[in-house]
C-alpha cells in the first residue's frame, strides 16, 4: 500500500489546524485531483462536544473528534466530484499518532473501510506538532494499518513520504 503524497504546504495547514484545536482535536480532510495525491485541506469543525458521535458520545472534544452537520454531508459529496477526499485528519493531544479503537470502528464497516480514504493523525502535545502517522484500508488485514510514520516540528517539516 502506498501512502498518499501530502505536499509541504498542505501539511503546513493542517499543523497549524491541529495547533490552533490545541487543548481538543482537530479534524478535516485532504482532497486532490490525483488518487495519488492531496492538494489542499478542508478544515472542519469538531462536533464532538455537541454530542454528536456515533459510538462515544460522552467523549469531550479533547479526547475525540467527530465531522458532523454540513461538514460531513460536504465530505460524502466530494466523492461525486472530481476533487474527492482521499485523507480524512485529525489530532491526538496526547502526543501519539495513532488509530485508537473508536478510530479504527469509525473507519471501518465489517464490510471494508467507510470511506475510500486514508487517515492521517497528528500527535501534538504543548502546542507543538511531535509525530505524524498515515494509515490505509488492508483487504490481507482487514483493517486500517500504517503506511507512513514521521516526525515533524512544526509546518516547517517536509512532505509526508
Amino acid at each position: 500500500m502506498t501512502p498518499i503524497a501530502i505536499p509541504a504546504d498542505v501539511l503546513a495547514a493542517i499543523y497549524a489546524h491541529a495547533i490552533a484545536a490545541f487543548p481538543d482535536e482537530c479534524c478535516g480532510y485532504l482532497v486532490g485531483a490525483d488518487p495519488a495525491a492531496v492538494d489542499a485541506a478542508v478544515a472542519c469543525r469538531n462536533a464532538q462536544a455537541d454530542g454528536d458521535h456515533p459510538i462515544a458520545p460522552e467523549r469531550g472534544a479533547d479526547t475525540g473528534f467527530v465531522i458532523a452537520g454540513a461538514e460531513l454531508l460536504a465530505f460524502a459529496r466530494s466523492f461525486d466530484t472530481t476533487r474527492p477526499a482521499r485523507i480524512v485528519y485529525h489530532s491526538h493531544t496526547n502526543g501519539r499518532a495513532y488509530l485508537s479503537a473508536i478510530d479504527r470502528r469509525l473507519a471501518a464497516t465489517p464490510a471494508g473501510p467507510a470511506y475510500p480514504v486514508q487517515h492521517v493523525v497528528i500527535g501534538v502535545a504543548d502546542r507543538a506538532v511531535t509525530e505524524v502517522a498515515q494509515f490505509a484500508w488492508s483487504d490481507a488485514a482487514h483493517d486500517h494499518v500504517e503506511v507512513a510514520r514521521w516526525s515533524a516540528q512544526g509546518p516547517s517539516a517536509g512532505a509526508a513520504p
